[in-house]
């Protein structure tokens, strides 16, 4: 019996089906590429779906909406692997992002500061700030089913923050401090990074209020064109390389593992990023991810 009462050799806009084969006629087809166009890089609220991410149930119900055509899951996702289609997290992006102040920064606003760096006998480096928690664990470990793991860590919430800045050539800065970023901490920092400095330094920052004050572009200025500030577009944390040098560390540190008794989370932290500073071909591997890839020495 054909599924959900189509017969045998029936197809609706090219979705051809047999009693025994529900999946839709070839993915070069015209169906199929609509099918796949449908899918791939779209919201399903733009249907007038509920829910932002695409689940089998969802495609069924845009497909039957489309093309006439009922599927169950299990059809749904023989079709979905032969469009070439497969289960990913999705990356998050600001609905607030500037495509074009984007294109515009890869194409000449960071062209432009290299250039600049470049003619002076100077340096660019991009920097970012995180934060660490001691009773922060990511990624998973293994144990029975139906029974939860427990992992050991300290009752005292510990937390640190770190400012840190990199470079194409593989070079690395950092500082660890306490608490939020406030204006004056901001600068107090920025006079750490470019103490006993000899090359001018062009630092590309994000855009948060701290960046941006009066005291900071008075310190920028008293130094004569030794240190630039450059600010990134809106909400684009995936230009900035620094970001990857946060992900690289909580991916492999802290987070995978938790504090023993009496450790504590500055010098835990602080013994992570120095090694950093030996390691210019792990910084420079950062630059080769494709959201950076825009960045040259």
């Amino acid at each position: 019996m054909a599924h959900c009462g189509l017969q045998a050799g029936q197809g609706v806009e090219g979705f051809a089906f047999t009693a025994s084969d529900w999946s839709p006629a070839p993915v070069d087809a015209a169906p199929g590429k609509r099918a796949f166009a449908s899918v791939n890089g779209k919201d399903p609220r733009q249907y007038g779906l509920d829910f932002g991410l695409w689940t089998r149930a969802m495609i069924a119900s845009l497909i039957e909406q489309k093309f006439a055509v009922q599927l169950g899951l299990m059809a749904v996702g023989e079709l979905l692997a032969k469009l070439g289609l497969t289960p990913q997290k999705p990356l998050e992006r600001a609905y607030q992002r500037n495509p074009e102040a984007i294109d515009k920064w890869k194409r000449e606003t960071y062209p432009s500061i290299a250039n600049a760096a470049k003619a002076q006998g100077g340096e660019v480096y991009s920097w970012d700030e995180s934060g660490f928690r001691a009773d922060t664990v990511h990624g998973k470990t293994w144990g029975k089913k139906g029974e939860t793991p427990v992992i050991v860590r300290p009752g005292q919430r510990q937390s640190i923050s770190a400012a840190s800045a990199v470079n194409a050539k593989g070079a690395f800065w950092y500082s660890t401090y306490q608490g939020g970023l406030k204006v004056p901490l901001f600068v107090q920092l920025l006079k750490q990074m470019m103490r006993h400095r000899t090359k001018p330094v062009h630092l590309v920052v994000d855009g948060l209020p701290a960046h941006k004050t009066r005291l900071v572009k008075e310190y920028a200025t008293s130094t004569e064109g030794h240190l630039t500030l450059h600010f990134l577009p809106g909400y684009v944390p995936e230009l900035n390389p620094d970001e990857l040098v946060w992900s690289h560390v909580k991916r492999t540190g802290v987070s995978r593992t938790p504090l023993r008794k009496g450790e504590k989370l500055c010098e835990k932290i602080d013994m992570q990023l120095a090694p950093i500073k030996k390691m210019p071909g792990l910084v420079r591997a950062f630059f080769k991810t494709p959201s950076v890839a825009y960045i040259i020495d």
